[in-house]
């Protein structure tokens, strides 16, 4: 079992009598299905439909109790923003980044551990995470775990090589839809629950099928990635832009419509001046190119 601190994550609570509701009239996930043992994944979107902030949210034993484990650089933001939709809701918004951290255990994670602990519910693969006061260690936190202590590039190369997307180097926030960092497909928007902010055009992304971006694996021939940025090009189109990457695996933001065409005609993609060739994630279930083309 492995287990690597996580120093990029805040947390953010949200508690009061109005929490629940309050947060399932504004989020993709459905707060009837957040209970203390089972943690969502999700997002606030702008009324545009583009992703804020991702989280995911998990209830404490008390009631109408929340925290959301997101990213520490937009604590602040979410924290301003949930504040803003408050009005007379009976609800605390707090960011709590500065006493409370998040762990990562994978590769055998099992049910204990330091703090709030809950299943990562984007893919079984990712394991389990914890969210701990600061002040105990990360050593301390992984000897009770019965863990061997990584940094945060050991979780990284884990998340990277399962075709997991992350926010910030994998897509821009304020920039991409859920759909294209691929929320839809790691369960973090319910198509089923009421209104949310930006549901009409995510909700029409996911009936019209129109959603032609997506995060996906590439692997480079080189056995070396190229760094976040660079464009992915087929010839002289440009069909994407690299994203995280660790040794020769990399995940890549790509037009798939482009992808097929760039395949159809036998034309390589190139990033940086390195072949790469893209994969389409074990969990994921849109349309592949190459199985378009053997239909």
């Amino acid at each position: 079992m492995k287990a690597a601190l996580l120093p990029d994550r805040g947390v953010v609570k949200v508690a009061g009598g109005d929490a629940q509701k309050f947060l399932d009239g504004l989020v993709t996930a459905d707060l009837d299905k957040v209970t203390a043992g089972n943690a969502r994944y999700a997002a606030l979107l702008t009324p545009q439909g583009k992703i804020i902030a991702d989280f995911i949210i998990v209830k404490a034993d008390e009631e109408n109790h929340y925290f959301l484990d997101c990213p520490g650089a937009l604590a602040p933001t979410l924290t301003q923003r949930l504040n803003f939709y408050k009005l007379r809701a009976k609800v605390i918004v707090e960011d709590l980044s500065e006493t409370l951290g998040v762990m990562a255990i994978w590769d055998g994670a099992g049910s204990n551990g330091p703090g709030l602990c809950y299943a990562d519910p984007r893919l079984p693969a990712l394991g389990r995470r914890c969210m701990m006061s600061t002040h105990i260690g990360g050593k301390a936190a992984a000897l009770e775990l019965g863990a061997t202590l990584l940094d945060a590039a050991g979780y990284e190369a884990h998340r990277i090589a399962l075709g997991v997307p992350r926010g910030g180097s994998d897509f821009l926030y304020n920039d991409a839809f859920p759909h294209e960092a691929d929320m839809d497909q790691l369960g973090g928007v319910d198509f089923d629950k009421g209104c949310f902010v930006g549901q009409e055009v995510v909700s029409r992304m996911e009936h019209r099928g129109t959603a032609r971006s997506r995060i996906v694996p590439v692997t480079a021939a080189s056995g070396f990635a190229p760094d976040a940025g660079i464009p992915v090009m087929a010839g002289d189109k440009p069909v994407g832009t690299t994203g995280s990457s660790a040794g020769g695996r990399a995940l890549a933001m790509l037009r798939l419509d482009r992808v097929a065409d760039a395949q159809a005609a036998g034309t390589p993609l190139i990033a940086g001046g390195v072949p790469v060739e893209p994969h389409k994630p074990t969990w994921a279930t849109f349309p592949w190119p190459s199985e378009k083309a053997a239909e």
